[in-house]
């Protein structure tokens, strides 16, 4: 009996046991699923953020790539190592990068707000610093490095942060090619931080007015005289580096033409050279502020008779104490370049030349330097699969006659032995280049790129040298010649 109303029992709590399970198991009311939703009024790639009325876009692309011929990729054999060519130079230099760019923008009652970021995580084959023997400055192993490239807010008309200058063309560097080193133009690839207000007059018409940070990407060198030596000399830098504070951020304004043929742009930037002391401290004095310029115009032709597609791009620009406008941000602005010679007496031949906007000696005031130069490519569709472009460059710097007083009278130019007639600062670089892409599938390009640069520079004779041992070259006379460098850059590329 005791066992069968034990079975009873236990039965009786398995059933209640299983009736529970069930009702533990019926299905309970779900909230709604936020699906992502297309967001079709900015363009391709937006959709909704989920629970928001915010639209974003993800972009970017991972490059890998190779620079031969240069120390430093992206550009010539023209400082360092590289110009000094010779076994502590890199026959070659490598990287790969990559890029993450975040678009998110919002309608409200005053227009569209607008976020952007953009930046780049890579890591670069080791670049040689020049000592004897040579070390390595590339990124560490496993390590790397973080740009940040862009970072703005766009509301009512106005960018605020870090974002590409108004002052550059819409090809900013590149008019046609990959390689960095063009000169010819403006050029803030990388972001510059600024405030800008942009109106737009309809039918393509726009215009910018922009204040714009101008130490990182506006100024070249202000060179103060009194403090040059013959080891900076040889390397292009003909005085001791005098910046003072920031004072003034630099004007840019800017008006620009869309339409279906092309687009022509006109920029203007005005930059304040603010420099340091004439001596070791405060008492010794200073030269007073001189306001620089610079104007550029450009212009851009689409689909002209040679092909569906076809371009071509240029510019042409003017600065007086602005020369970071023509020697655009990522271009050298000192040069030392070593080759051969056929001068009786002469170990090697040298040419060397600097950038700056400005020159003063012991209480003088800045004289400014004067650049001009252009920039072009024109770019051929061979097919959907095929393109190249031919690209080049050209840029003269001009010191007026005070300036060149100073720096031909300077101590290191007499220790060098380059007086009178045989000492001139001027000099012109040019760039001459082509480009094959091949994009075998969308957003997937290989391409390579072919760079030959010159340096023209205007010394004469030869200069008795000292020892300059970060590129590993003795104590002697070289002589004072013009100088090539070819490079070549290949690179693949995913966009994404």
């Amino acid at each position: 009996m005791k066992t069968v109303r034990s079975l009873v029992l236990g039965s009786g709590a398995a059933l209640l046991a299983m009736s529970g399970a069930q009702a533990a198991d019926l299905p309970i009311k779900a909230k709604a699923v936020e699906y992502v939703r297309v967001c079709s009024m900015y363009g391709a790639g937006f959709f909704y953020i989920p629970g928001t009325d915010t639209c974003i876009k993800l972009g970017g692309y991972l490059r890998a790539e190779a620079g031969f011929g240069t120390n430093t990729i992206f550009q010539n054999a023209v400082n360092g190592p590289a110009g000094a060519r010779n076994r502590l130079s890199n026959y070659y230099t490598t990287r790969s990068r990559a890029d993450l760019s975040i678009d998110t923008r919002t309608a409200t009652e005053y227009g569209v707000v607008r976020t952007f970021f953009d930046g780049v995580f890579q890591w670069t084959g080791g670049s040689t610093t020049g000592s004897n023997p040579s070390t390595y400055t590339g990124d560490a192993i496993a390590g790397g490095t973080l740009g940040v490239f862009y970072a703005f807010i766009q509301f009512a008309g106005f960018t605020m942060g870090k974002a590409v200058s108004q002052f550059d063309a819409p090809w900013a560097n590149y008019p046609g090619n990959n390689f960095d080193g063009l000169t010819g133009g403006g050029g803030t690839i990388t972001g510059v931080n600024q405030f800008t207000y942009t109106a737009d007059f309809g039918s393509g018409i726009t215009a910018a007015i922009s204040l714009q940070d101008a130490t990182q990407y506006s100024q070249s060198q202000i060179w103060n005289t009194a403090g040059q030596n013959a080891a900076g000399v040889i390397t292009g830098a003909y005085g001791a580096s005098n910046f003072g504070g920031n004072v003034a951020p630099d004007i840019v304004g800017m008006v620009r033409v869309d339409q279906a043929w092309g687009l022509f742009q006109a920029s203007f930037a005005a930059h304040d050279n603010h420099a340091a002391f004439f001596g070791a401290n405060e008492t010794t004095g200073h030269p007073a502020d001189k306001w620089g310029y610079a104007g550029q115009l450009a212009l851009s032709i689409k689909n002209i008779p040679t092909g569906p597609g076809d371009t071509l791009n240029v510019q042409g620009v003017y600065t007086n104490g602005a020369s970071r406008y023509n020697f655009q941000s990522l271009s050298p602005i000192n040069y030392a370049m070593y080759g051969g010679t056929n001068v009786a007496g002469a170990f090697q031949s040298l040419g060397f030349a600097g950038v700056s906007d400005s020159v003063f000696g012991a209480n003088t005031q800045q004289q400014l330097t004067t650049t001009y130069g252009a920039r072009g490519a024109f770019t051929h569709n061979w097919d959907p699969f095929w393109n190249t472009a031919v690209y080049g460059s050209w840029s003269a710097v001009r010191y007026n006659a005070t300036a060149k007083g100073l720096i031909c009278n300077g101590a290191g130019m007499v220790a060098l032995g380059i007086v009178g007639a045989n000492c001139n600062p001027d000099f012109n670089i040019s760039t001459l280049g082509v480009i094959t892409r091949w994009t075998p599938v969308k957003n997937l390009t290989f391409s390579a790129d072919v760079a030959w640069t010159r340096l023209d520079q205007k010394f004469a004779g030869v200069a008795n040298a000292p020892v300059a041992a970060a590129v590993a070259k003795p104590a002697t006379t070289y002589q004072l010649k013009d100088q090539d460098s070819v490079s070549l850059l290949l690179r693949a590329q995913r966009n994404w």
